[in-house]
């Protein structure tokens, strides 16, 4: 049998590599990040357990880079949704839409992933996140922002500050609530976006993730591979 080739190879990686993305978001959503493992996430990727270490350093690196693909590809759908709109101010709803909506469907896994960003090992910037970093700019950058570079980390940091709001055990913020302040700040109307219940053809934030994740050969969203 002749050996593979790189291209080959290359690809194999990348699959595996999706299916560990793609395992780390389901299993931590389904138990939580303690009751999670590494191994775990290798067994439901399908994957030999020492391979998860030649991707990502640990466990909470992995966690990081799987829900930063998951915002990204949530993100990237909401402004690529029909009808497709250069407006600024439609995109600016939709981002914010977007980010909300993953605390409001995805509340175990974006509390996870908001306590490891307060973790002694920090803010993990890899690949995923940079993606995610470029979208909100041109988003900004689009708004109408006479310094995307400037406005970016404050919109960083409200949605941020809105989705940790949202998820404070005991005391969470209802997100209409959320939505409404930081519609005012940036000075949306109200129908803009995704409004709260609104139903969308095709449906909004599906429970189903596994379409930001690229383990076959169907087509994915563009990739936005540019770094922050």
């Amino acid at each position: 049998m002749s050996p593979r080739s790189a291209s080959v190879n290359e690809e194999l990686r990348r699959r595996s590599r999706e299916r560990l993305l793609q395992a780390a978001v389901e299993l931590v959503s389904e138990r939580g990040y303690e009751a999670t493992t590494l191994g775990d996430i290798a067994d439901r990727a399908g994957s030999a357990r020492g391979l998860v270490s030649y991707y990502f350093p640990g466990k909470r690196q992995l966690v990081q880079s799987a829900v930063h693909r998951l915002m990204h590809g949530t993100l990237e759908e909401a402004l690529e949704r029909e009808p497709r709109t250069e407006d600024g101010r439609e995109q600016m709803a939709r981002a914010i839409d977007a980010i909300l909506g993953l605390a409001r469907d995805h509340p175990v896994l974006m509390r996870q992933h908001m306590a490891g960003i307060l973790h002694a090992e920090g803010f993990v910037q890899c690949p995923e996140q940079q993606r995610l970093a470029q979208l909100l700019l041109d988003t900004v950058a689009r708004y109408g922002s006479p310094d995307p570079a400037r406005d970016y980390p404050m919109l960083r940091a409200l949605l941020m500050g809105a989705v940790y709001s949202a998820l404070v055990p005991g005391v969470p913020m209802p997100v209409p609530t959320l939505r409404a302040e930081l519609f005012e700040r940036y000075r949306l109307d109200g129908e803009h976006g995704v409004p709260p219940d609104t139903v969308v053809p095709g449906g909004t934030y599906e429970t189903d993730v596994s379409r930001f994740f690229a383990t076959d050969d169907r087509p994915r969203h563009r990739s936005g591979d540019q770094s922050k």
